[in-house]
Protein backbone atom coordinates (compact mmCIF):
# COMPACT_ATOMS: atom_id res chain seq x y z
CA UNK A 1 0.00 0.00 0.00
CA UNK A 2 2.97 2.31 0.56
CA UNK A 3 3.87 2.16 -3.12
CA UNK A 4 0.33 3.11 -4.11
CA UNK A 5 0.26 6.08 -1.74
CA UNK A 6 3.66 7.34 -2.85
CA UNK A 7 2.70 7.16 -6.55
CA UNK A 8 -0.64 8.85 -5.83
CA UNK A 9 1.13 11.62 -3.92
CA UNK A 10 3.61 12.10 -6.76
CA UNK A 11 0.79 12.21 -9.31
CA UNK A 12 -1.01 14.85 -7.24
CA UNK A 13 2.02 17.11 -7.00
CA UNK A 14 3.06 16.62 -10.62
CA UNK A 15 -0.37 17.72 -11.83
CA UNK A 16 -0.43 20.57 -9.31
CA UNK A 17 3.03 21.70 -10.40
CA UNK A 18 2.27 21.54 -14.11
CA UNK A 19 -0.70 23.87 -13.69
CA UNK A 20 1.00 26.19 -11.22
CA UNK A 21 4.32 26.38 -13.04
CA UNK A 22 2.80 26.65 -16.49
CA UNK A 23 0.47 29.42 -15.44
CA UNK A 24 3.15 31.39 -13.62
CA UNK A 25 5.53 31.16 -16.57
CA UNK A 26 2.72 32.13 -18.94
CA UNK A 27 2.14 35.17 -16.74
CA UNK A 28 5.80 36.13 -17.09
CA UNK A 29 5.51 35.66 -20.85
CA UNK A 30 2.41 37.83 -20.90
CA UNK A 31 4.28 40.64 -19.15
CA UNK A 32 7.08 40.40 -21.72
CA UNK A 33 4.48 40.39 -24.53
CA UNK A 34 2.70 43.39 -22.97
CA UNK A 35 -0.51 41.44 -22.35
CA UNK A 36 -2.57 41.05 -19.20
CA UNK A 37 -0.77 38.51 -16.99
CA UNK A 38 -3.88 37.93 -14.87
CA UNK A 39 -6.09 37.02 -17.83
CA UNK A 40 -3.34 34.89 -19.36
CA UNK A 41 -2.69 33.00 -16.14
CA UNK A 42 -6.39 32.27 -15.61
CA UNK A 43 -6.81 31.09 -19.21
CA UNK A 44 -3.70 28.91 -19.16
CA UNK A 45 -4.55 27.37 -15.77
CA UNK A 46 -7.99 26.34 -16.99
CA UNK A 47 -6.77 24.95 -20.31
CA UNK A 48 -3.67 23.25 -18.91
CA UNK A 49 -5.64 21.18 -16.39
CA UNK A 50 -6.31 18.16 -18.62
CA UNK A 51 -2.70 18.09 -19.82
CA UNK A 52 -1.50 18.17 -16.25
CA UNK A 53 -3.53 15.03 -15.53
CA UNK A 54 -2.12 13.35 -18.64
CA UNK A 55 1.44 14.26 -17.65
CA UNK A 56 0.94 13.04 -14.08
CA UNK A 57 -0.40 9.60 -14.99
CA UNK A 58 2.28 9.06 -17.61
CA UNK A 59 0.41 9.44 -20.89
CA UNK A 60 -2.98 8.65 -22.25
CA UNK A 61 -2.62 5.16 -23.72
CA UNK A 62 -0.94 3.14 -20.95
CA UNK A 63 -3.43 3.89 -18.14
CA UNK A 64 -6.35 3.17 -20.46
CA UNK A 65 -4.69 -0.08 -21.57
CA UNK A 66 -4.20 -1.15 -17.93
CA UNK A 67 -7.87 -0.42 -17.18
CA UNK A 68 -9.14 -2.22 -20.28
CA UNK A 69 -6.98 -5.35 -20.06
CA UNK A 70 -7.49 -5.90 -16.32
CA UNK A 71 -11.19 -5.13 -16.39
CA UNK A 72 -11.92 -7.83 -18.96
CA UNK A 73 -9.79 -10.33 -17.07
CA UNK A 74 -11.68 -9.61 -13.86
CA UNK A 75 -8.70 -8.07 -12.03
CA UNK A 76 -10.45 -5.05 -10.57
CA UNK A 77 -7.72 -3.98 -8.13
CA UNK A 78 -5.41 -2.56 -10.87
CA UNK A 79 -8.45 -0.92 -12.49
CA UNK A 80 -9.41 0.88 -9.28
CA UNK A 81 -5.80 1.87 -8.63
CA UNK A 82 -5.48 3.39 -12.10
CA UNK A 83 -8.78 5.24 -11.72
CA UNK A 84 -7.66 6.56 -8.33
CA UNK A 85 -4.37 7.77 -9.86
CA UNK A 86 -6.33 9.65 -12.50
CA UNK A 87 -8.68 11.08 -9.87
CA UNK A 88 -5.84 12.18 -7.56
CA UNK A 89 -4.09 13.79 -10.53
CA UNK A 90 -7.26 15.64 -11.41
CA UNK A 91 -7.61 16.89 -7.84
CA UNK A 92 -4.02 18.17 -7.95
CA UNK A 93 -4.60 19.93 -11.27
CA UNK A 94 -7.88 21.38 -10.05
CA UNK A 95 -6.32 22.69 -6.84
CA UNK A 96 -3.54 24.26 -8.90
CA UNK A 97 -6.17 25.97 -11.05
CA UNK A 98 -8.05 27.15 -7.97
CA UNK A 99 -4.83 28.54 -6.49
CA UNK A 100 -4.16 30.52 -9.68
CA UNK A 101 -7.75 31.78 -9.67
CA UNK A 102 -7.33 32.81 -6.03
CA UNK A 103 -4.02 34.57 -6.71
CA UNK A 104 -5.57 36.45 -9.64
CA UNK A 105 -8.85 37.27 -7.88
CA UNK A 106 -9.74 40.94 -7.77
CA UNK A 107 -6.90 41.99 -10.01
CA UNK A 108 -8.45 41.73 -13.44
Amino acid sequence: MGSFMSKALLDFFIAFGVVLGGSMLAGIGAVIALQSPVDTMKYIAEHLKIWAVVAAVGGTIDPIRVIESNFWLGNLSPVFKQLLYIFVSFVGAHLGTELIQWICRGRS
